[in-house]
């Protein structure tokens, strides 16, 4: 691994990454089979990811024809992290094992061992006998979009395969690692402005929030619209606070302190709400909601850009739904990913069907929403919103913050790489589109 590191660093030629002998082992955060029932009996809160979180050699697997070995500089943490590493909705070695009866190339992930991590940024280190457009040594980001291009319900839209799948939660050599396997059609240029941890931290919840707003699949948001954002420091939340800003929309963003808020406006985001300050209490207890409250927050909203808004941007789930529903504008939209809070939704349908709203789920993002993303990404249009940094033997410390709610933006991991502000490749055009941009989430953290 030093010998691929010091040939990086040192810029050597594609050929020259290629010649280099792969190791037989590599370094990897990973959960076992064996503990998958470690946490039975106790509440989501009361898990501690750093228990399962292991970070040790892994074998490395045979190369399939389409894919490629990417030597992995950074990458990041994502909620799908904190779920494998507390074994919660479910194991994830149930996803491992449906994939290893899928085909041989499939039975390589069905281990006693699942290596995480659903982005990257880094390296190609070797080519499959069928990828055509990558080689050695490119520098490139990963999105998580793992599917079959060989099953026809891909192809209108790969989020709708009937095998879709989140690499490295639902597929194993994932990205929290010093090597990972990765197909090629997950692979995107790095932006040339960013360091590796600021490349690895965008293609996860920037698409996921690009398919959510901009792409044809969901909200399609227009100029002028107002977008209603939950959790908009976090890691899809300030990616979508971005996009609305970006295309013409009016985003009024939720937030849980004054810091966070602080950091809200510094994006441009005017309208903003302390749920924390506010008080609301949706549910006056576990199986009631409190129509009061949502009529005070919608209230507040209008208070703010005089008028509900045509999108709400939802993914807290149970707890925040009902009063999505409400506030959401005659004719207007909720689209929904994820449920962080809670899977089992309820909602005052009368506020629905008698005021033609709708409700449009989505997921992760396919090949072209998430390349779309990421051009916008390196053209400087879209900033990350990476707000700390931790190595790969501190993985657990990193997935224990995000699992308590602790983070703004998202949380980078140094893999391979030594240290942070390594890999820009283009420092003028950095400079053209303001380091305090770009670094605004690190500085304001």
């Amino acid at each position: 691994m030093q010998e691929i590191l010091d040939a990086i660093n040192a810029g050597a030629t594609g050929d020259d990454i290629a010649n280099i002998e792969l190791p037989e082992t590599y370094r990897a955060a990973h959960v076992l089979r064996s503990e998958q029932e470690m946490f039975e009996g106790l509440e989501s809160a009361e898990k501690d990811p750093r228990e399962a979180l292991h970070v040790g050699e892994v074998p490395l697997p045979e190369l399939a024809p389409n894919e490629v070995v990417l030597a992995n500089m950074a990458s990041s943490i994502n909620f799908n992290t904190v779920w494998t590493s507390i074994f919660e909705p479910m194991s994830t070695f149930g996803f491992l094992d449906r994939l290893g009866k899928e085909s041989e190339w499939g039975a390589r992930h069905a281990q006693d061992f699942h290596v995480v991590g659903s982005d990257a940024s880094g390296v190609v280190l070797r080519v499959g006998s069928a990828v055509r457009n990558w080689k050695p040594g490119d520098q490139v980001t990963v999105h998580c979009n793992y599917v079959d291009d060989q099953d026809p319900s891909a192809h209108n839209d790969s989020m709708l395969a009937a095998n879709q799948r989140i690499w490295g939660f639902e597929s194993n050599f994932g990205g929290l690692a010093d090597i990972s396997i990765v197909k090629a059609n997950q692979l995107m240029p790095k932006p040339s402005h960013l360091s590796w941890e600021e490349s690895a931290v965008n293609a996860l919840c920037g698409s996921t929030s690009y398919r959510m707003l901009v792409g044809n699949h969901a909200a399609r948001m227009k100029q002028g619209d107002s977008v209603f954002v939950w959790g908009a420091t976090g890691g899809i939340g300030a990616y979508a606070i971005q996009l609305v800003l970006n295309g013409g929309g009016i985003p009024v963003g939720v937030v849980s302190s004054p810091k966070r808020a602080e950091l809200l406006r510094a994006m441009g985001c005017e309208a903003v709400i302390d749920r924390r300050e506010q008080g609301y209490k949706f549910w006056s207890d576990d199986t009631t909601q409190d129509e009061r409250e949502w009529r005070r927050l919608g209230k507040d909203v209008r208070g703010l850009i005089g008028g509900d808004p045509d999108i709400v941007f939802e993914h807290p789930g149970r707890s925040t739904f009902g009063a999505s529903v409400f506030i959401t504008k005659r004719g207007g939209t909720i689209v929904t990913c994820a449920a962080t809070s809670g899977y089992m939704i309820e909602y005052d349908n009368r506020h629905l069907w008698m005021k033609l709203k709708n409700i449009i789920s989505s997921h992760f993002a396919n090949y072209q929403e998430a390349w779309n993303m990421n051009r916008l990404i390196d053209s400087g249009a879209i900033q990350p919103v990476l707000s700390d940094v931790f190595t790969l033997d501190t993985v657990g410390d990193a997935a224990l913050k995000v699992h308590r709610n602790e983070a703004e933006g998202k949380l980078g991991v140094l893999c391979l790489a030594p240290e942070e502000g390594m890999g820009i490749t283009d420092p003028e055009k950095r400079e053209r589109i303001g380091e305090d941009k770009i670094t605004l989430f690190r500085r304001m953290s």
